[in-house]
């Protein structure tokens, strides 16, 4: 079905925009995530991303020319889809929208003047008095970086009040439910305001930062922001806090050589004046996987920022003396407490945690779970899986098999393949297999799509593909969404068997333990034999007992003769 794009509201003074250039031409097809076009607004230049998947059937408006918030600019369909239906309703209906919108704004401005007749005073005087018409400057709010988003985080500040900063420079990491995002600055000039410390969430369009020309007024910038938006915070403590730092960067430049020197002689320059280590997220992680202190690699990405290519090239030998020092620091100071000493540290809970509380939480208490769990013996599935590898393209690992024989077995048992929608149950005939990844942070979900119809080589290399994808932050909304049956195995680290909350919207989730060598009894003979339990969770609202027991027992047939597989 066709949808029709309209113009977005792209920051709260926004009133039209301008298509400075379409990036897309009518018949080309157009994925989640593409740049349509660029926007032209009183700012900046900000590209319009789709949020559809189809083909570009229609363009509403003319490069360089302006169309209305909420104003018509294109339509994305299916090729060929008939849409004469929707162009004579925006010819119709659209076309009067902005006079409507006139009449409506007189109609609603006149009770507004009614209701502040009692005081006319009160309701005038911010407008008249707070005048930014004079003051460069642009006041950064945070954007909804997608459809769920309601606020982020400032995972850290890339920038530092009294900076330079150029369109295009990214100014802080954003962390949100999902991944750490880069947040860009579309305006040239001096970051002169920082509205959110580090570790701190902010709604979607709060302030977060100002930036301008060198000694502009950004308080009045901020009070004419407060006043607009109809917020009811009080600036005057937050000024006087930006006051203080503010006369300390004054000073900053007297006492900054005598500090810095001896520093640069014994130790990397990666660290910002409070001692914060400046570096990617990828950067941090890499080095926590090698087990190299962050500290001591020496940046060389904007501002001493440290990056992936520093993690790589960084040699330990080269800071052996100052990494010696710095351990016996350590370790003095960790010799100094008394033993049994009680201590604690509390950390502010990041998006990711959010969302997994949030919706694990709701699955548990709200759907009624109930746990089969089944035995089976994985030794034919060993010997499948070596002669496989030694003529595969990728090494197929025994998760690969239990999501082609979990995808098998679903095509077989329709039911489990299924959510709960309250008033309705969904039967999906697709097969989108979601595979529980732990990252540091938490937990990620990525989708194998359409898995019943892929080989074992194409499920391997896909799962490792999106699997280094999750670990490093790099996940798409795409690629996490649409999943209609979870795996999470836990194998790899040793646990035999174990019970897993359901992840909604599936009506399932299959728990994967180790593969065990233990004691069988086969033909009346004892033998050594190779067993792995697997547990299904089951939402008893869509799942009976008996059709889980059946998916169990197709699924114990596939691995146990991993040829069925192959047919």
């Amino acid at each position: 079905m066709a949808e029709i794009i309209r113009m977005p509201k792209m920051s709260d003074t926004m009133e039209e925009g301008v298509i400075a250039a379409w990036l897309k031409k009518v018949g080309d097809a157009v994925k989640p995530g593409d740049i349509l076009a660029e926007v032209e607004t009183d700012k900046a230049t900000m590209e319009l991303e789709s949020y559809e998947e189809g083909v570009l059937l229609y363009i509403g408006v003319e490069e360089k020319n302006a169309v209305a918030v909420n104003g018509v600019i294109a339509i994305i369909g299916e090729k060929g889809e008939d849409i004469d239906s929707l162009l004579k309703d925006i010819e119709g209906g659209d076309a009067p929208t902005p006079k409507a919108e006139e009449k409506k704004e007189e109609k609603t401005e006149a009770p507004k003047e009614e209701k502040a007749a009692p005081a006319p005073q009160k309701a005038e005087a911010p407008k008249e008095s707070i005048d930014v018409s004079g003051i460069n400057g642009t006041v950064l709010t945070m954007p909804k970086m997608s459809d769920t988003m309601t606020e982020g985080t400032i995972a850290s500040w890339l920038k530092k009040v009294g900076d330079t900063i150029k369109s295009g420079d990214i100014i802080a990491e954003v962390e949100t439910d999902k991944a750490t995002m880069e947040l860009e600055s579309y305006d040239d000039g001096v970051l002169l305001y920082i509205g959110v410390e580090e570790g701190n969430a902010v709604e979607v369009d709060g302030v977060i930062a100002i930036v301008g020309e060198k000694g502009a007024d950004y308080e009045k910038l901020l009070k004419a922001h407060k006043a607009k938006s109809g917020g009811a915070e009080a600036p005057a403590p937050e000024e006087k806090k930006e006051e203080k730092p503010a006369a300390t960067e004054a000073k900053a430049p007297e006492t900054k050589p005598s500090e810095t020197k001896p520093a640069e002689a014994s130790a990397p320059t990666s660290s910002s004046e409070n001692g914060r280590v400046i570096a990617s997220p990828l950067a941090k992680k890499m080095a926590s996987d090698k087990g190299i202190d962050i500290a001591l690699v020496k940046g060389s990405g904007e501002g001493g920022r440290i990056i992936k290519r520093d993690v790589e090239s960084f040699d330990p030998a080269s800071v052996k003396p100052v990494a010696s020092q710095a351990t016996a620091a350590t370790s003095a100071a960790a010799s100094a407490p008394a033993l049994g000493q009680e201590s604690f540290r509390e950390e502010k809970v990041s998006q990711m945690r959010k969302v997994i509380a949030k919706r694990l939480a709701e699955s548990k208490f709200g759907a009624p779970h109930f746990y089969l769990t089944m035995e089976i013996n994985m030794d034919k599935a060993i010997a499948s899986r070596q002669s496989m590898n030694e003529v595969s393209p990728v090494k197929i690992s025994f998760n690969d098999f239990v999501i082609k024989a979990s995808a098998m077995a679903l095509k077989q048992h329709p039911k489990v393949n299924s959510s709960w929608l309250g008033d309705k149950i969904r039967y999906n005939d697709h097969i989108h297999i979601g595979m529980a990844v732990a990252v540091e942070e938490g937990l990620l979900v990525p989708v194998i799509r359409f898995a019943d119809s892929k080989s074992l080589s194409q499920i391997s290399t896909e799962a490792k593909t999106l699997g280094g994808k999750a670990k490093n932050k790099e996940l798409q909304p795409k690629d996490w969404e649409g999943n209609t049956f979870t795996i999470s195995n836990l194998g790899m680290f040793g646990i035999d068997e174990f019970t897993a909350i359901i992840n909604p919207p599936d009506a399932c989730i299959l728990a994967v333990g180790g593969i065990k060598e233990t004691v069988i009894v086969k033909n009346g003979q004892m033998q050594i034999g190779n067993i792995m339990k697997v547990t299904l969770s089951c939402d008893h609202r869509v799942v009976d007992g008996a059709v889980g027991s059946a998916f169990l027992l197709t699924l114990k047939g596939l691995l146990e003769d991993p040829v069925r597989m192959l047919i």
